[in-house]
């Protein structure tokens, strides 16, 4: 699906700041991945191309899926797929979205868990969307390193989102080392 990353830069570009950030009673606005998510699934919904083969979905539980199960990766939940449900050979993109502020408790699990399944299940693309305003480069050293220690099965594209009305931009696609 060529159009998928002109679709997802127009629609974090469409997300505003009370989904960026949700205000909270008495305190200063928190982010809050959820309400992200599902902002960033209604945005792409009403862009995604009409006719398209692939289906998007969000946090799709795989506890159940009889394949998933035998190649280990059924315990997993991924925040957004681009898929054609019910086939196999329909798996286009997995996605995770983690707010900046995350990211340093759950960067391995998540570059595993979409490394494994571009390798395993046969996605075409793995997408890391990271978004906050304290983006910087300590995080991206953190992501880094995580690389490092985790040693990718396959390539992660490494999306950021720094500011509410402004576009994600594909910042690398993340590698295993070479030995």
């Amino acid at each position: 699906m060529r159009e998928l990353s002109d679709v997802l830069a127009a629609s974090t570009a469409a997300i505003e700041l009370g989904y960026f950030r949700l205000s909270i009673h008495g305190g200063d606005p928190v982010y809050r991945e959820r309400v992200y998510c599902y902002e960033l699934y209604h945005q792409m919904r009403l862009r995604w191309p009409r006719g398209c083969q692939f289906w998007l979905n969000g946090e799709v539980d795989k506890i159940a899926h009889p394949i998933l199960t035998e190649l280990g990766l059924a315990g997993h939940k991924p925040d957004l797929l681009v898929h054609t449900p019910g086939d196999m050979r329909g798996n286009h993109a997995v996605m995770e979205v983690k707010a900046a502020r995350g990211v340093r408790d759950g960067v391995c699990k998540d570059l595993f868990t979409l490394s494994e399944f571009r390798n395993r299940a046969g996605y075409e693309r793995a997408i890391y969307l990271v978004y906050g305003e304290d983006i910087d480069e300590r995080l991206m050293g953190h992501i880094a390193k995580a690389v490092q220690i985790i040693r990718l099965s396959a390539p992660v594209e490494l999306w950021l989102h720094h500011a509410p009305g402004e576009a994600a931009i594909q910042a690398d696609t993340l590698r295993a080392a070479r030995p």
